[in-house]
């Protein structure tokens, strides 16, 4: 067999120089699969993110990869739009690779502040991308998923696709622009789905105004190819191609009861419309607040209270901010450990109760680093 480890008695004959010349010549043979596929085809930039066996996790190389791709098209005038989308079957990008952030930020090493600070970066060159982007979201998208779709002018979920910010599980709150995106949303419904972590499937969504379209996963290939085929298109001639593939437009709007249980000036306030209510759905959003990390929640509040009379921009330098905050915080490094690494989903929480979060301490979180604030070029 042609693999690494049975080819190591033939090189154990060798002697010691030589034999390490041909385990590295093997080694950079070996067919290793690029994480980000990244061609054009005809007059359209494909993007796929290409991690399928981690649901297409996103890491600082492949921002890297994307982002002068993306600078590069959108100068191309041979290049009409872009799609991106995931490889697999499971996922579009199911979150950013945290596991690793958390790792290098323990470690002293740059990759906290670099990761942020590109994938944000990125972020909002697709919020202001001049050419049609198309983010065909069919699978699992999440967290820094959410990123590098939700700001692009079009997005399509499928039946397998799965929403969510999950973020104030691990510590977090939910970043990638979602201070702008969230409470944009109707009602109070980007706030309910920022506190909680609520995954969307399916339809709801498009429903929910997350998704621009809904297309069946079957027809996505069809989409693909016939959007490739546009000759010069217009946001109106993709609009009406999405909307044919779409059959018959979704009227009804997504509807959970939040705009009345999520209106207050405050986290406890919510939870006492909740505890009140007394149905079963709000005895399960009240359950589910309670696991979450409680200076996550009031962070969460305050960034979607600013963020909905913020530019996309000024949003991504507040999120910056608070990205370095969370990361000399404990609750971060507390819920990745219970989550990700040991997996026993019992994070011990510092402060443990929302009335022991201050206003003073929450206000500490948005103030301006010691490091850089975000730039923009």
């Amino acid at each position: 067999k042609n693999c690494t480890f049975c080819i190591f008695p033939f090189f154990s004959r060798l002697k010691p120089l030589h034999r390490l010349q041909r385990i590295q010549a093997h080694l950079m043979s070996s067919h290793v699969e690029p994480e980000v596929l990244l061609e054009k085809v005809g007059r359209t930039g494909v993007i796929t993110i290409n991690r399928p066996k981690v649901l297409n996790a996103l890491n600082l190389t492949m921002i890297r990869q994307i982002y002068p791709q993306l600078k590069k098209w959108e100068n191309d005038s041979e290049v009409d739009i872009v799609i991106i989308k995931g490889a697999g079957g499971k996922a579009f990008c199911a979150g950013g690779d945290i596991r690793a952030v958390t790792e290098a930020g323990k470690a002293g090493g740059s990759l906290a502040q670099d990761f942020f600070r590109e994938e944000y970066i990125l972020n909002n060159a697709i919020g202001a991308y001049r050419k049609p982007y198309i983010a065909i979201i069919d699978g699992i998208t999440m967290g820094g998923g959410v990123g590098l779709s939700v700001h692009g002018r079009f997005r399509v979920a499928t039946e397998k696709t799965l929403f969510a910010m999950p973020e104030t599980a691990i510590g977090l709150f939910p970043d990638v622009g979602g201070g702008y995106f969230l409470p944009r949303l109707r009602g109070k419904l980007g706030l309910f789905l920022a506190l909680t972590g609520f995954r969307l499937k399916g339809r709801d969504v498009q429903r929910a105004g997350v998704a621009t379209h809904f297309v069946e996963s079957n027809k996505i290939p069809d989409l693909e190819k016939e959007l490739v085929d546009l000759k010069c298109p217009s946001n109106a001639d993709i609009s009406k191609l999405l909307e044919f593939h779409q059959k018959q437009k979704v009227l009804e709007s997504f509807f959970v009861p939040t705009t009345r249980l999520f209106s207050s000036s405050s986290v406890e306030g919510i939870m006492q419309n909740l505890r009140a209510d007394g149905s079963d759905f709000a005895n399960k959003q009240a359950e589910t607040l309670s696991k979450m990390s409680p200076t996550s929640l009031k962070i969460t509040f305050k960034q979607l209270q600013l963020g909905a009379a913020l530019s996309l921009q000024d949003v991504l330098v507040m999120e910056y901010r608070l990205s370095q905050a969370c990361m000399r915080g404990c609750d971060f490094h507390e819920g990745v450990r219970a989550v990700l690494v040991d997996r026993d989903q019992n994070p011990k929480w510092n402060p443990s109760t929302l009335d022991q979060v201050s206003d003073q301490l929450v206000d500490k979180y948005f103030s301006s680093p010691a490091e850089k604030d975000l730039m923009f070029t």
